[in-house]
């Protein structure tokens, strides 16, 4: 493991020591990586992923082939809020995982948001 992953895996267990996901507001969960961006919404006491989205999800299929990586983040965090409110679930807590609140994780957050995701 190479030392920037190594800080990342520091500051996501910092994290993660002061926010975990409840049944009344589950953990929306961030992974990068060079390619592609995911997000998951887990409720930490069951163990369980409630809603998922990723920059490989069907509902997103053949619409991201022009798209910066940031636009896609966008697009994921649309998507992720959508499948949320569908399932009744309206406010959640960010976990950054490490990355730096910036860029691709802050469109997926911005645009989550936006699509009524409370957080």
């Amino acid at each position: 493991m190479g030392m920037k992953l190594i800080g990342r895996e520091r500051r996501r267990l910092r994290i993660r020591r002061k926010i975990g996901g409840s049944d009344e507001r589950p953990r929306l969960s961030v992974f990068r990586s060079a390619k592609h961006i995911y997000a998951q919404v887990i409720d930490d006491t069951s163990g369980k992923t409630l809603a998922a989205a990723s920059t490989l999800s069907r509902d997103l299929k053949g619409t991201l082939d022009s798209d910066t990586k940031t636009d896609a983040a966008k697009k994921v965090g649309a998507l992720i809020a959508k499948i949320c409110l569908q399932k009744q679930i309206g406010k959640v807590v960010f976990d950054r995982s490490g990355y730096l609140y910036h860029g691709r994780v802050k469109a997926l957050a911005d645009a989550a948001r936006e699509a009524g995701l409370e957080f």
